[in-house]
């Protein structure tokens, strides 16, 4: 399982904010990320300074959003789409998608429920629940 540190999700998004910013080619998951950062203007000014972002890290923010683990987020939502894992996932961020008629609302609702089953799992010291986590999408897309 690929197990990235915090310094290591930093790394990675300021550096295809640069690569982007250059001009330069991104591999494809670079692509998809650069597509999230791109939705997230306010986040260019700390994805400029890759040092800066580093030094952050142990600096409790408050209130603040954490622009990395957001990104981390979509990226992740992405992906587990793309490959529908958990099952029903696609369908259920598609369906969320058409009733918000916006994907970026989509992600952001469907980080909720995945910041949800992250938690319950971390807190009963057990696997994540997958179901729960579409069951908590298909929740949202049928809801006014």
């Amino acid at each position: 399982m690929f197990s990235p540190s915090q310094a290591d999700v930093r790394r990675f998004f300021c550096a295809i904010y640069a690569k982007a910013l250059a001009g330069q080619p991104l591999e494809a998951i670079e692509t998809i990320a650069s597509l999230w950062i791109d939705e997230h203007p306010e986040y260019h000014a700390e994805l400029a300074n890759v040092d800066a972002a580093l030094a952050a890290m142990d600096v409790a923010e408050d209130g603040k959003s954490n622009p990395f683990l957001h990104l981390s987020m979509h990226l992740s939502i992405s992906e587990q789409c793309s490959i529908d894992q958990p099952r029903g996932i696609r369908q259920a961020v598609e369906l969320l998608t058409h009733r918000r008629d916006s994907l970026h609302e989509a992600h952001h609702e469907a980080m909720e429920c995945l910041g949800r089953m992250i938690w319950e799992s971390q807190r009963a010291g057990r696997p994540p629940d997958g179901d729960a986590y579409v069951a908590c999408v298909q929740r949202r897309a049928t809801q006014d």
